[in-house]
């Protein structure tokens, strides 16, 4: 089984390398690799291949845009991330505190549908975006927010807004401060949506014995997620791990390649244990508690995300009621028992403070 990733990897995706690093996929007799996305992967894209992975893990916009287009199939079946990670950073001479404020600015987004929670909230404001805005495709990193590139940059809180925290301030020589930003939460600005979930194609379900597969998959992605939650500083040693073995480059997962060299020449980690413990840490609550059991989509969130999509203009009409699908999901976590915790509502966030340079 492949699995194609909205990104690179990170912790964002930690409960799907537990699956494996733990031996969870194995059980279920599956072999999974891991496919790297990125900044110049279309996820719902790769993943509507009639050749592509047999999963695919992306926000939801993205997907029921590109299912109002009629350019993918793609079938939410296991609905991962219940809580949206989109922030705003502005540096606080740009008095970026509110979506109107974003009027004359230049405003870096993440590509594609991933910018639709930050879009939809500033045109809501008044703001016309292809007359009072400027916006600049982001890529992957957070320099063009660091350098003045752009004057406010979309970020998500377990990734690209530590990485603006860990940089160091070139004029001071010193780490930033929470206090050099204004943060906007797109949750209090009524426009954050469901973001990672594990989808799969309609074609490719109606296959024989596609179906048992698929729990079987979601079965062994549940138990890596559970495992996430009460040890995620195991997770956090096995995502640094399988960064060194699944690619440099966005979509690689053949062979691993040489070990990146620092300036030294000596042997330099894709990932940082500082960072990944902080994207840990702000994952799991995207994640639990889940009110009807992991990965079983709430009605609820589902239509928020619709109404969003369809008050901005980005799709016409309600999707088909064929779009997601819980029977799958509700069925793996049967397979589980009753006496694991798949809802996890004791769940406590943990505290983890930022390091500079990623630790």
């Amino acid at each position: 089984m492949r699995v194609q990733l909205r990104w690179t990897l990170g912790a964002e995706f930690a409960g799907y390398v537990a699956a494996i690093e733990q031996g969870y996929f194995e059980s279920e007799g599956l072999d999974v690799t891991l496919v790297e996305g990125g900044p110049d992967v279309a996820p719902e894209v790769a993943g509507s291949a009639l050749d592509g992975p047999e999963f695919t893990i992306t926000w939801v916009p993205r997907v029921l845009v590109a299912r109002a287009a009629s350019t993918t199939d793609l079938v939410d079946i296991g609905q991962i991330f219940h809580r949206s990670s989109t922030l705003t950073m502005a540096f606080r001479d740009q008095a970026v505190t509110e979506p109107v404020d974003f009027k004359g600015k230049k405003v870096g987004v993440l590509p594609g549908g991933d910018r639709l929670e930050v879009t939809t909230a500033v045109s809501n404001a008044g703001v016309d975006l292809e007359r009072d805005t400027q916006l600049v495709d982001l890529g992957s990193g957070v320099d063009p927010l660091l350098t003045g590139a752009v004057d406010v940059a979309q970020v998500t809180i377990n990734d690209t807004y530590a990485r603006v925290l860990e940089a160091t301030d070139r004029r001071t020589g010193k780490p930033y401060e929470v206090t050099d930003f204004d943060v906007i939460n797109f949750a209090d600005e009524g426009t954050a949506m469901l973001q990672d979930a594990v989808f799969a194609r309609a074609s490719w379900l109606s296959g024989q014995g596609h179906e048992a597969t698929a729990i079987a998959f979601l079965k062994a992605s549940a138990l890596g997620w559970v495992y996430c939650r009460d040890h995620p500083s195991d997770c956090v040693d096995s995502v640094i791990a399988a960064g060194e073995t699944i690619g440099a480059e966005p979509g690689a997962s053949s062979s691993p390649p040489p070990p990146p060299q620092s300036p030294s020449g000596s042997p330099e980690t894709r990932l940082h244990h500082g960072h990944e413990t902080w994207s840990m840490n702000e994952v799991n609550p995207l994640v639990w508690p889940s009110p009807l059991g992991l990965g079983v989509m709430a009605p609820d969130e589902w239509q928020h995300t619709v109404s969003v999509l369809m008050a901005a203009g980005a799709i016409p009409a309600q999707p088909s009621d064929s779009a997601y699908r819980t029977d799958l999901m509700e069925t793996a976590l049967e397979g589980l028992g009753s006496d694991l915790d798949t809802k996890g509502d004791a769940f406590v966030k943990g505290t983890v403070e930022i390091e500079p340079e990623g630790g």
